[in-house]
């Protein structure tokens, strides 16, 4: 995945909505359109490989519209500059989540210490519950 084509072509293709947002931002939030809707068609995503978008597309499936576009909304700051960005940058980086093809988990074995350090927890929490009980056979 080549992240600065993939930047690139984000900035150059998302579509933007902006309306009113709730929350924080006193008599601000009733004057100006501070939520912004970013939107892109997959088609138009630069910088992945066939096997990066076929991911994408399997792990975004419901957040894809029948119209082959991602959609992500932010209302996290005052400023429509900076929610602008904030919107742009979680568009991003959620399609680079979801391209990245993962690894196998590799099964490994506990090392010695930390099963004789597991043990030890174990014996000394039986004996502080064995501690608290009534003594028996009176």
């Amino acid at each position: 995945m080549d992240r600065r084509l993939l930047h690139d072509s984000i900035i150059r293709y998302a579509e933007l909505s902006f309306s009113r947002a709730g929350g924080a931002g006193g008599q601000n939030v009733n004057k100006v359109s501070t939520k912004v809707r970013a939107a892109i068609r997959l088609e138009r995503l630069e910088g992945l490989s066939d096997a990066e978008r076929q991911a994408l597309r399997r792990n975004l499936a419901p957040s894809i519209s029948r119209e082959d576009v991602l959609a992500v909304a932010a209302q996290d700051e005052r400023l429509q500059e900076r929610t602008r960005e904030a919107a742009l940058l979680r568009l991003e980086s959620k399609i680079a989540a979801a391209a990245g093809v993962r690894r196998k988990r590799r099964k490994t074995k506990p090392t010695k210490a930390s099963v004789e350090r597991r043990l030890r927890g174990k014996k000394i929490r039986a004996e502080t519950k064995r501690n608290r009980r009534a003594p028996s056979g009176s």
